[in-house]
């Protein structure tokens, strides 16, 4: 059987990007996953059944770590003489790649999901660029998550090869089998909602992601302040109910740190409920109304498919992969990236026009299904063999 390696710069990536996806390839290939250390690698060997390898790889730029790694992994892959090296993330690509290429191996693929230079400016900007430039240009074939990440890899020039979306986008797809309010046991929401403090009178709007600037939390967190504490339109309701945000994921302050006055209200706001990273999301999806995602760069975003299959309708930011999935009007809304006051405009269409609110619900679940998980996880095993001269 051949060898397949997929590897991401932290093992949260594998574990949560690509969660059965590694199971189902193994069937295939002999497949091998590759990450810095921790519980998530351990948990995808266990889960996934596949191998696994350590390699530390920092998210930052660091010549001395990145050398490191780029000698661990050149060595791994003379050593292992894999067929296939993936990658899914942006440090993991173009180490992955360059060793790779170095060390032989014959089929190299990556997948661009977030850019990340876009955003910046200046020599980080520029420095950004190359650097993905150099992944393209070490890679053999080149995967846009979705439209708008091909249109800016376009733009900007990272390459001349094709570029090809597999499947209608996204890395992994979306299970609506699991993803679905009728597998969340009601008894079990009764006992959730009183931990939380929470009554099914309440409103609650829903984010989940990483707590960092970049996923817009200082934008949500003012936007809700502000509409929590600010007369509402005179089409709202004599009977409106509580507002409550619930923010599920990790705080990160040392990458992409929060503001402050943003991590004091969330502290101190009795409306404002944080719980941490949940391996499980779908019962903290089943207790809430809406979900508020105001990211700004995204590849194709899993939690907007899971909020949609869960039946919520979704605020986002127009923005890549957010854009695609998400209709103004049909399951969702669409506002500008970090614009507070659009924000708060949205949320408070939601919360009080209950004619748009239940129209965009009844639509949500059925305008997934085109990245239904079994379809891209085919397409991806059809992709492999073509690479590879198979006969599909």
């Amino acid at each position: 059987m051949k060898k397949l390696f997929r590897i991401s710069t932290i093992p949260m990536s594998l574990n949560l990007l690509l969660k059965g996806q590694l199971r189902y390839l193994n069937q295939f290939y002999e497949v091998t996953a590759i990450s810095g250390a921790g519980s998530d690698l351990e948990e995808v060997k266990e889960r996934e059944g596949v191998k696994v390898e350590a390699v530390e790889m920092s998210r930052e730029i660091s010549i001395l770590k990145d050398l490191v790694a780029l000698v661990q992994l050149y060595r791994l892959f003379k050593k292992e003489k894999p067929d296939i090296v993936h990658s899914i993330t942006p440090k993991a690509g173009l180490l992955s790649m360059m060793a790779a290429r170095l060390a032989g191996v014959p089929v190299r693929m990556h997948t661009f999901t977030g850019l990340i230079f876009p955003y910046k400016k200046g020599l980080l900007k520029f420095i950004l660029i190359w650097m993905d430039r150099l992944l393209a240009n070490s890679a053999t074939h080149i995967y846009p998550e979705g439209k708008g990440v091909q249109e800016d890899l376009e733009r900007y020039r990272i390459s001349r090869k094709p570029l090809k979306i597999l499947a209608h986008g996204n890395v992994n797809g979306i299970d609506t089998s699991y993803f679905n309010p009728e597998t969340i046991a009601e008894s079990g929401q009764e006992n959730l909602r009183r931990q939380l403090g929470l009554s099914e009178e309440d409103f609650v709007f829903i984010f989940v992601g990483r707590l960092v600037r970049d996923k817009g939390i200082n934008e949500l967190v003012a936007a809700f302040k502000n509409l929590a504490s600010t007369p509402l339109s005179d089409h709202a309701s004599d009977a409106l109910r509580s507002l409550k945000l619930l923010l599920v994921g990790p705080l990160e302050q040392e990458l992409d740190p929060l503001e402050p006055g943003t991590l004091k209200e969330i502290e101190t706001n009795p409306h404002i409920i944080s719980v941490g990273f949940q391996t499980e999301v779908r019962p903290y999806f089943a207790l809430s109304d809406a979900l508020v995602f105001p990211s700004y760069r995204e590849g194709f975003p899993n939690v907007v498919l899971q909020s949609l299959a869960m039946e919520l309708p979704a605020i986002v930011t127009d923005i890549n992969g957010c854009n695609e999935i998400i209709t103004p009007g049909e399951n969702g809304l669409i506002i500008p990236v970090k614009n507070t006051e659009a924000l708060q405009t949205a949320m408070e269409a939601l919360y009080t026009d209950t004619s748009l609110y239940q129209s965009l619900k009844n639509k949500t679940r059925k305008s997934i299904f085109l990245y239904e998980q079994k379809a891209v996880w085919e397409a991806l095993v059809v992709e492999y063999r073509l690479v590879e001269g198979v006969n599909v």
